[in-house]
């Protein structure tokens, strides 16, 4: 805010691709993958943005597909609570994990890990809700966030209720949310951020069924600031690990990703990406039919690698082969 005047952020972004896939149904599980041989819009994105007064702000990314516009994010966020908290109500992205509160240009791959697929969906885990976090005061950087949003939509699927029409009876058919974030400066040059996340709701396979999704991530930056250099180093992962009541069982799986992405000068990086999920197994430990994913009865695993040039700070080109 200057002289009274509210300032507007506006900005569009474009993701598109060209991709050829050996296979004639690719296992692309994110909306905004590609997933056919040829020309894809992965999306065109108006990101919106403005202080409202002097308590409040407003966020939204709208999407604009081939097939029609969708609300991605739209929330406000307190700016003057005491005792650091924050609230933040809308609709978005949880902060389960690291890569799920993120959008398509921020990604160091084309696509987005399978996993987050797999258990959230093919938007990833958002919803309409409310979000309060609390930034303590230790001595190190610790943020401690909850978050309660609708069990409902694609962006819930194959863990809680998803594209059911199922309703609100009580707050147990929320989906509730909970994650720590920590930051350790090891060193001028080398930085980790550390998070643990957690995350409940019910699924639709019988009344009071529930899903139980915990995870952790790590993010470790190398970027040598004592000296004049371009250069960094970036190693990011995260292990998911879920639990969901079925009719008569228990099912339960793993997965997750890691990823090393090296920017050797101002305009180029190359990346490799390994990503692995298991089978669903009951408490016996064997193979299961599983309800809400029937088709996934395999571990699978995926390799990628891709090479980045930016001819500026405003565009991007990529070249990226994955073995699956």
């Amino acid at each position: 805010i200057s002289g009274g005047t509210n300032f507007l952020n506006l900005s569009f972004i474009l993701d598109m691709a060209l991709a050829a896939f050996s296979s004639k149904e690719p296992l692309q599980g994110g909306a905004h993958d590609p997933t056919k041989n040829g020309f894809n819009l992965q999306q065109l994105e108006l990101s919106i943005g403005s202080v409202v007064d002097p308590y409040f702000r407003f966020d939204s990314n709208l999407v604009f597909s081939q097939f029609g516009v969708e609300i991605e994010e739209a929330y406000v966020t307190t700016l003057d609570l005491p005792a650091n908290l924050q609230v933040r109500a809308g609709q978005f992205l949880t902060r389960f994990g690291r890569i799920n509160a993120t959008h398509p240009h921020a990604w160091d791959f084309v696509d987005q890990p399978f996993i987050m697929s797999r258990y959230f969906g093919a938007e990833g885990n958002r919803g309409l809700g409310v979000e309060g976090s609390w930034l303590t005061p230790l001595p190190w950087y610790v943020e401690v966030i909850g978050s309660a949003t609708d069990a409902t939509g694609e962006a819930t699927a194959r863990s809680f209720f998803g594209a059911s029409a199922e309703r609100v009876l009580s707050p147990l058919d929320f989906q509730l949310t909970g994650a720590v974030k920590q930051f350790f400066p090891l060193s001028d040059d080398l930085s980790l951020l550390w998070g643990l996340s957690a995350a409940t709701g019910p699924n639709p396979t019988g009344y009071r069924n529930s899903t139980n999704i915990y995870g952790t991530d790590v993010y470790l930056k190398f970027r040598p600031i004592t000296s004049q250099s371009s250069q960094q180093l970036v190693l990011q992962a995260e292990v998911l690990y879920r639990r969901r009541q079925v009719p008569e069982d228990v099912l339960s799986d793993w997965g997750g990703y890691a990823q090393t992405v090296w920017r050797f000068s101002n305009r180029w990086a190359t990346g490799v990406r390994y990503e692995f999920g298991s089978a669903a197994k009951t408490l016996e430990g064997r193979i299961a039919t599983d309800p809400l994913d029937p088709e996934w009865i395999a571990d699978r695993q995926r390799i990628t690698a891709s090479v980045t040039f930016w001819p500026t700070e405003f565009s991007r080109l990529r070249l990226q082969a994955a073995t699956d």
